[in-house]
């Protein structure tokens, strides 16, 4: 009997993960793509209606991702859902960074390239526009621009700092050429 720790249920279905810590608890139908990483004490749970989290993607320290009583919680690609926040019967587009200890409820729809301020509560049904800055309580759209940059190059770095992880690395936050290389695949992403 699986208590959500790894080895998961063969109902978790993970594609070729950068890094899951030992803490990371995972029940029911939860697919992630390629090259997420799951970090410290995040959990996932998915009882009906499914989790999808795309490619590349971070789950950081306690997160909770859960489904909603109407539908399922989707994350896009690329997408950073740091610290503390809650999902709950979300869609998040890709490329978006969820703030520190954001909470967003059933039926949010967060577009791309969005950034959700630390603290922010989005209310049952809000939508978010695509490249929205939202703050507040409850959270609202306080400016409009281009966050892709930002959002993914986050994403990337979190890649490298999971496959550094996954070797019992912890210092990548501090190599340059990690650095320069992120933002090379980051303006290669952008002309591309």
């Amino acid at each position: 009997m699986s208590h959500g720790e790894p080895p998961f249920a063969a109902s978790v279905r993970l594609d070729r993960p950068a890094f899951v810590d030992l803490t990371v608890r995972m029940f029911g139908d939860v697919v992630a793509g390629e090259g997420t990483s799951f970090w410290p004490y995040s959990v996932v749970r998915s009882e009906m209606n499914g989790v999808r989290i795309g490619k590349f993607c971070n789950i950081q320290d306690h997160a909770m991702i859960h489904v909603g009583a109407a539908g399922p919680t989707v994350v896009g690609d690329y997408c950073s859902i740091t610290h503390r926040v809650v999902l709950h019967g979300a869609e998040i587009g890709d490329n978006t960074l969820v703030g520190i200890g954001a909470v967003l409820m059933d039926g949010v729809k967060v577009g791309a390239n969005c950034v959700i301020a630390g603290g922010a509560f989005l209310k049952e049904g809000t939508v978010i526009p695509d490249n929205s800055v939202v703050m507040g309580l409850p959270g609202k759209v306080v400016a409009t621009r281009d966050n892709f940059r930002q959002t993914r190059r986050n994403a990337l770095i979190y890649y490298e700092n999971a496959l550094a992880y996954a070797e019992g690395r912890h210092d990548v936050w501090s190599d340059a050429a990690v650095m320069e290389r992120v933002m090379a695949q980051v303006e290669a992403a952008v002309e591309g």
